[in-house]
């Protein structure tokens, strides 16, 4: 007889998580935060740096913080979306199945996809804003639209 578990059947789609963002790449947007110049600094580390979603989002929610053209911050957060796509199948996901909030790592993949959604909303792609809307809450149920977070 074996010690093995009997595997319980799961309830609800899969669940993916990321990996973390590598140590240099957190230090590089630690320091860029820091800079006198952050759009500079993110544009840097995305340059540096491709593959790192914090990166992107980070670059896009500066732009749109300081007032420049919601095209180049629509432009930091669709990379980010595309790249966080990349990732995601990387990691095992197959286009269905949660990306929660309540994984850190999640998070520049959902920030990204958030600043996507509210600025093609601005620059009048209604249609994108409410697909990027749409799949915020098939990913994290408990994705509050109007926030752009999760509830509670």
């Amino acid at each position: 007889m074996s010690d093995a578990g009997v595997p319980l059947l799961r309830h609800g789609p899969p669940e993916t998580v990321l990996p973390p963002e590598p140590d240099e790449a957190r230090a590089a947007l630690a320091a860029a935060a820091a800079s006198d110049d952050p759009v500079t600094a993110l544009s840097a580390t995305c340059e540096r740096r491709p593959v790192s979603l914090e990166a992107w989002a980070s670059l896009g929610e500066t732009l749109e913080s300081t007032g420049a053209p919601p095209a180049l911050a629509y432009a930091a957060f669709r990379t980010g979306y595309h790249r966080g796509l990349d990732r995601l199948r990387a990691s095992g996901w197959r286009g269905s199945g949660y990306v929660r909030w309540k994984y850190p790592s999640n998070r520049g993949f959902l920030r990204a996809l958030s600043g996507l959604q509210r600025v093609a909303g601005r620059i009048g792609e209604t249609d994108e804003a409410e697909r990027c809307a749409l799949f915020l809450v098939q990913l994290d149920p408990d994705w509050h639209p109007d926030s752009s977070g999760p509830r509670g």
